[in-house]
């Protein structure tokens, strides 16, 4: 199955295209399966991950977080005067992707673009959602067409907003103890040898860097920073990326770092892994270990992040509208090579 590579500036649609997640107890482990389908996960770790769900009612956050950024794009294209209706579709829950490329067709949609709620290059973070827009053009006979837009992770619409979380948390924080405090960024862990083959560490520790050179930096030197993983959910034989937002928070504990700022720098909206990985555990360990811990917010529906979205809807609308990114590394292409990011073996994926 091939992914769609021709562009035109005759796009009449975009569609937010996102995780998905259940909104009541009885689609908790549907949702599991759909989330594990292919892949050898064993029913207890499901039903473990289940309870993470289940302890909040059996819904997660990200549906409504989603509808909120839909009606936020809807609104900011809009006032940008950019005519073109926002369909939602989720990889793994309702509304699902392929059902939403249906009604796109139903409605007359020739070609649409797609925003993918997932700012690094890795395989479950962008290639894998080129693939599912893929299969559900394809389920549809090929029409319409669906083009992805470029990564984001340097965006200043992205950078901005959350260097604007960082200084928030480090004022609720107050004044700094011991050494100073230290930011802890954290990125969804993935299997190494699927990190191999993918820009993701580079973009993360890029992005990472970015966002701390628009902090304040505390007494003397610039705060420092760490780049952390968490979510880790594949077979312990396999090596995932490390080092664990729990083990390194023990590790500062140690060093005698007493403040820490953590910053879910994978994540664009506070939904379950934000919640159970970092309020609840991460947190929890700090408080244990007496450690002072503030959780910065994920861009959300910050207006500077929806205009970025609108941004990137008029670079591929206006191939002359300036293609903004901060650092060195510039703006991503609009199509990502054909060999990048490829998949780690089918035993490697986990739980999300």
């Amino acid at each position: 199955m091939g992914l769609h590579t021709a562009a035109s500036p005759d796009y009449d649609a975009v569609v937010v295209v996102s995780f998905g997640g259940p909104e009541g107890p009885e689609e908790v482990m549907p949702f599991l399966r759909n989330v594990t389908r292919g892949r050898d996960v064993p029913t207890r770790r499901l039903e473990e991950v289940a309870e993470h769900y289940l302890r909040r009612g059996g819904r997660s956050p990200i549906n409504d977080q989603n509808r909120r950024l839909v009606a936020a794009l809807d609104s900011a294209l809009g006032k940008a005067g950019v005519d073109l209706p926002v369909y939602w579709g989720n990889r793994n829950w309702h509304p699902m992707l392929a059902e939403v490329v249906e009604a796109m067709r139903a409605d007359g949609v020739r070609r649409a673009l797609a925003f993918v709620t997932s700012a690094f290059g890795s395989y479950p973070g962008c290639r894998q959602y080129r693939e599912d827009i893929a299969r559900a053009v394809a389920g549809c006979g090929g029409e319409p067409e669906v083009h992805k837009l470029r990564l984001y992770w340097n965006h200043p619409g992205f950078i901005e907003p959350a260097a604007e979380g960082v200084r928030g948390a480090l004022s609720r924080l107050g004044s700094a103890e011991g050494t100073g405090p230290r930011l802890v960024f954290t990125a969804h862990s993935i299997p190494t040898a699927m990190a191999t083959g993918a820009p993701y560490e580079r973009q993360l520790r890029e992005a990472a860097s970015l966002i701390a050179e628009r902090v304040p930096p505390g007494p003397g030197d610039a705060l420092r920073w760490d780049l952390v993983y968490q979510s880790r959910s594949g077979p312990p034989q396999v090596p995932w990326l490390e080092p664990d937002v729990v083990d390194h928070l023990e590790g500062l504990h140690r060093e005698g770092v007493g403040d820490v700022v953590l910053v879910p720098l994978g994540f664009v909206s506070d939904h379950m892994e934000v919640i159970h990985d970092l309020d609840d555990e991460a947190a929890g360990a700090a408080a244990a270990m007496g450690m002072r811990l503030v959780r910065s917010p994920t861009v959300g529906t910050h207006p500077a992040f929806v205009d970025m979205i609108v941004e990137l809807v008029r670079e591929r609308l206006d191939p002359g509208t300036p293609r903004r990114a901060l650092g060195d590394s510039g703006p991503w292409p609009d199509f990502c090579a054909t060999d990048c990011c490829p998949r780690a073996r089918r035993d490697a994926g986990g739980v999300r």
